[in-house]
């Protein structure tokens, strides 16, 4: 029973809080019921009277002190963020969550005392407890001889209750108030000025990708804005996506680094942003100057961090503008490294050859005759290799309906060669199926039907080291919700992920051009 009991007094402050959140106003014709318990009591200011005689009564103070005086009766006491003296007699339970307990010498507990978070529980000589004393996280003063009515527990050494209890006013004033930085707390402005040296070495030494991430925010706010915000929506999905498909596992840790990162440079690029627009920066390529618009950038930003409900929407803001401004520039450098190939005139605009390179050097004698005409240099052959890259690129349901006609063709096989002992048998036989027919072909039977041909983007075809690339890449690209095929429809070039990185373009070909 002790046991039962501890477990229900360690859940009393969720459960008294959500007992306040689900209160409903009375109804006219609701029934009576039997030994119903008043409402809980809220205490939201500083400490006030209490009443001598408030037994069966609930009390729940969140960020504030409460002391119960000597000959004061109540039913509970449940403080968040705050003290709790009892000098009287209490019903239930006495539960402290990132506070301290003080127990005088005239404090009885009928039931249990529960200090949870980096508190601590001091208790005077006489004082009495019938349920259990339970300190996790924090520390217990009191005469070696005490000894409550239940179980005596005591959980966390001294350092790691040191470190709790100072992170208690940082709760109850910075967490609970919607804010980061408590202007109060020294060891707060300690952790400040170590983010700015970290930040500020970030913008001195990587100072070209945080000027491109600040002056695309200063360009393009709202697109870097949406940018972060879809970033940090499908991170979730995509890692969850990767984990599943096995191999992707492996991309997991370096995605990861690359957003922690991209989320460290983007940061200080916002706080070199809004100290440009406050002092204008002369030069750019100005170190100096630059470190000038961080240091006031990251001022103004922790002012914003201290305001009450407002700093954690800052510090969330600036997060997602800083994340989408460092792939915005991300993109745009990628681009410029690698740019778009020109547009190939189709073969049949191309125009032909002066007709002098067909014509034979011949005698003026067998010039008036009726012989055929018979060049001296060969016609264009049928085009392969460049030529074949001059086509049209494919659209997107070209491509989809091949892929479809594919996988169709790979689980009938799959089916008939019953290859069904591994979940993942139909996965390897389309990776190896499609890595082959490329390779041999430079299509597959679905590619066939609708008359698609992959060519690189040097006009060369593909090897067995680009097919193998192609097929691994796009694991990645449908891995992340199909968005690297999705990719097609905003591509110039009609250009999936897995046709960027091997470097493959997709062409539409004539019905009767020869495999």
């Amino acid at each position: 029973m002790t046991r039962i009991r501890t477990t229900i007094g360690l859940l009393l402050c969720v459960l008294s809080t959500a007992r306040l959140a689900a209160a409903q106003p009375p109804q006219v014709l609701r029934p009576p019921v039997r030994d119903a318990r008043p409402e809980p009591r809220v205490e939201t200011g500083a400490d006030v009277q209490v009443e001598p005689r408030l037994r069966g009564r609930e009390l729940l103070r969140i960020g504030q002190d409460y002391t119960l005086g000597s000959g004061a009766a109540i039913g509970q006491v449940v403080v968040i963020g705050g003290a709790a003296t009892i000098e009287g007699h209490v019903d239930g339970d006495v539960v402290v969550v990132f506070g301290k307990a003080r127990l005088s010498s005239t404090a009885s507990i009928d039931g249990s005392l529960i200090v949870v978070g980096g508190g601590s529980a001091s208790i005077t000589s006489g004082a009495r407890i019938r349920g259990d004393l339970v300190v996790i996280g924090g520390r217990f003063d009191g005469p070696a001889d005490f000894m409550p009515g239940g179980e005596h527990i005591v959980i966390g050494p001294s350092a790691l209750s040191g470190t709790l209890e100072s992170l208690v006013p940082w709760i109850s004033r910075g967490l609970f108030w919607g804010r980061p930085i408590v202007p109060s707390l020294p060891w707060v402005w300690g952790i400040v000025g170590l983010f700015f040296l970290v930040y500020l070495i970030v913008g001195l030494v990587f100072h070209h990708p945080v000027r491109a991430s600040a002056e695309t925010l200063h360009d393009r706010p709202l697109s870097a804005f949406v940018v972060g915000l879809l970033v940090l929506l499908l991170t979730g999905p995509v890692c969850v996506l990767l984990a599943v498909s096995i191999i992707g596992i492996a991309v997991i840790p370096f995605l990861l680094c690359a957003l922690f990162l991209a989320w460290i440079v983007g940061k200080v690029g916002v706080a070199q942003w809004i100290g440009m627009s406050v002092l204008r920066q002369e030069s750019p390529d100005s170190r100096l100057q630059s470190a000038r618009s961080f240091a006031i950038g990251f001022a103004l930003i922790c002012l914003a961090y201290m305001v009450p409900l407002l700093g954690f929407v800052a510090w969330t803001t600036v997060g997602v503008f800083g994340l989408g401004g460092a792939t915005l520039a991300f993109i745009a450098a990628y681009r410029r490294e690698n740019p778009a190939a020109p547009p190939r005139v189709p073969l049949a605009s191309r125009p032909l050859p002066p007709v002098r390179d067909y014509v034979a050097e011949t005698p003026s004698s067998a010039a008036s005759t009726d012989a055929p005409f018979v060049p001296s240099a060969p016609l264009p052959a049928t085009p392969v290799g460049s030529d074949l890259a001059s086509f049209p690129h494919a659209p997107f349901r070209d491509r989809l309906a091949a892929f479809v006609l594919d996988v169709i063709l790979v689980v009938i096989s799959q089916q008939l060669l019953d290859l069904n002992k591994h979940d993942s048998t139909v996965f390897l036989l389309l990776l190896a199926y499609h890595i082959g027919f490329w390779t041999w072909k430079q299509t597959t039977v679905g590619g066939i039907i609708c008359q698609l041909r992959l060519v690189r983007v040097d006009g060369a075809r593909l090897g067995f080291a680009d097919a193998l690339v192609r097929g691994l890449s796009s694991i990645f690209s449908l891995a992340v919700v199909g968005l690297g095929a999705l990719w097609i429809l905003k591509d110039p070039e009609r250009q999936a992920w897995h046709d960027k990185i091997a470097g493959t373009y997709v062409v539409k070909v004539p019905r009767n051009w020869p495999l």
